[in-house]
């Protein structure tokens, strides 16, 4: 997401305001939801989820803020991950409106909430790419660079010398046969080195 991001339903008189915003690590969504908190401090609950990092190395955390285990923060989340959303936190507060849910109708609820709050935000897309180190012959260059451009790699840094020296990132679904073509499109005299795996 680019922006913070809001939404609202109602649901047999309960109120479930959503709150949604980009955030970079784990501190600065938990003090989005300090800050919600704070300014809904009179709500029956506010439940929450977020998500940060890529892969492996994602973190995660969710809270159903006295709802029954299971339909609030959970939902929430799911709403995240179903959008394939990342660096992202949601805030849902309900007001109770005197009838009852039941845990479907809770679950129901909170992560439509979520859902419609996080599609009001800006979605920015983001890959995983690989940073590569191409080294070359300048009789080389031509077929190195149609490969670059067809391959929507991101040139970084360029030294010359005796060869050329190439910084890369190149999307890591794509790293695989940019590495084969770029072997054998120069009879393998190109060397390639892998860096690293990082979110672009």
């Amino acid at each position: 997401m680019r922006k913070e991001s809001s939404g609202e339903i109602r649901v047999k008189g309960s109120r479930f305001i959503g709150h949604a915003a980009p955030v970079r690590n784990r501190e600065e969504a938990e003090f989005f939801v300090r800050e919600i908190s704070k300014k809904h401090h009179d709500a029956t609950h506010t439940c929450y989820a977020y998500r940060v990092g890529v892969g492996d190395g994602s973190l995660f955390r969710y809270s159903d803020a006295g709802e029954p285990s299971g339909t609030a923060g959970r939902p929430i989340l799911e709403a995240i991950d179903g959008r394939e959303l990342t660096d992202v936190v949601c805030v849902v507060t309900r007001y109770f409106g005197g009838t009852k849910l039941g845990t479907g109708g809770l679950g129901r609820a909170y992560g439509r909430c979520a859902g419609e709050t996080l599609d009001k935000g800006e979605r920015i897309e983001r890959f995983l790419t690989v940073g590569l180190r191409l080294v070359f012959g300048y009789d080389l260059t031509g077929a190195v660079m149609a490969l670059v451009a067809n391959y929507g790699c991101r040139v970084e840094e360029t030294s010359y010398g005796s060869e050329t020296e190439m910084i890369l990132r190149v999307r890591e679904s794509k790293v695989d046969g940019f590495e084969r073509n770029i072997l054998n499109n120069t009879a393998g005299r190109a060397r390639v080195y892998r860096e690293e795996v990082t979110g672009r």
